[in-house]
């Protein structure tokens, strides 16, 4: 997620220690941090700037800088669900994994938690708790505050069915709550995030005892192991077309196995790319776009990718 300000200046000066200044909480600032070692993809250039907030209010402030400087922002969660481009991201990448970002907290039935949460995390709590419904985070390897940006699914639910409220912060640095009747959610996606920050949310669960959902947990682990690769990647690729699932599609139009360099197409799982070893964002992009070819080519189906990709302008969409 990028928060739209504008391209970076020119012969930017360094802004380490205006940034640690800004941010006032201890916050340390990274020039030129890898970030391919940050996704699961392990692939990608990077950050021109990147920092782990250790408060809100620094967050804030480092937010307001870059404004200040017309700098972009790049909130980078768990990469998870990204594609980092080989020439890295301009501006400010910043990753909520400090506190308060990761407090999960249960009142009755409903779970608070920050965007930096690892939903597996949240899932956990929500068995030990004895709350229902969120069974289906355990097998998604990002954060809540990821799996807001993406209206994240599996095994038949989403996030929008167990959102209560969500908060999140604007260009400005200024902080706001919803509820989610009010926010627009549809099929991976929720727009008011695209330019905005998750913070957390509030997320709410229905009475049941915890080996019922112990067990519920346990059957989507065991459904999602035999049907995905263990190989990394970054999840689904694609989002499903209307008239077929794009795994499935990938299937029938023989394209399982294909490579471009260290990227390859999942045997396990048509709708995964996995990294077999040095593939480089190139190498996902090639990739990417040879099987949109052959899917609009074949089937004349458009493949809209699921998948983030950031780090520059990209047709990727």
């Amino acid at each position: 997620m990028s928060l739209s300000v504008a391209e970076p200046v020119a012969g930017q000066r360094d802004l380490k220690s205006l940034f640690e200044k800004a941010a006032g909480d201890g916050t340390e600032i990274f020039r030129d941090r890898a970030l391919g070692e940050l996704t699961t993809l392990r692939a990608g250039g990077a950050a021109d700037w990147f920092a782990e907030p250790n408060s809100l209010e620094g967050l804030a402030a480092l937010v307001k800088a870059c404004r200040e400087h017309e700098l972009p922002v790049t909130v980078l969660g768990l990469g998870s669900n990204f594609l980092v481009l080989d020439t890295g991201v301009r501006g400010l990448t910043v990753r909520l994994g400090n506190e308060p970002f990761v407090a999960i907290e249960t009142d009755g039935e409903r779970i608070r938690c920050g965007a930096g949460a690892k939903m597996k995390k949240v899932a956990a709590e929500a068995r030990s708790s004895c709350l229902a419904g969120m069974e289906f985070l355990e097998g998604i390897p990002g954060s809540i505050g990821g799996g807001l940006r993406m209206n994240a699914g599996a095994m038949g639910s989403e996030m929008v069915e167990i959102v209560e409220s969500l908060s999140f912060m604007d260009a400005a640095g200024e902080v706001f709550e919803m509820a989610a009747s009010d926010i627009e959610f549809s099929y991976r996606s929720c727009p008011l995030l695209k330019n905005q920050i998750a913070l957390g949310a509030v997320l709410r669960g229905r009475p049941d005892s915890a080996e019922a959902i112990a067990e519920r947990m346990t059957a989507f682990s065991q459904k999602r192991w035999t049907s995905q690769p263990k190989a990394r990647s970054a999840g689904c690729i694609f989002k499903n077309p209307e008239t077929i699932p794009a795994g499935k599609l990938i299937d029938e139009l023989g394209l399982k196995g294909t490579s471009e360099g260290g990227a390859m197409v999942s045997e396990e799982h048509g709708n995964f790319i996995v990294n077999k070893g040095g593939a480089t964002a190139a190498d996902f992009l090639t990739l990417i776009d040879r099987i949109q070819r052959c899917a609009m080519d074949e089937r004349d189906i458009d493949l809209k990718t699921e998948v983030q990709v950031i780090g520059g302008a990209s047709n990727h969409e």
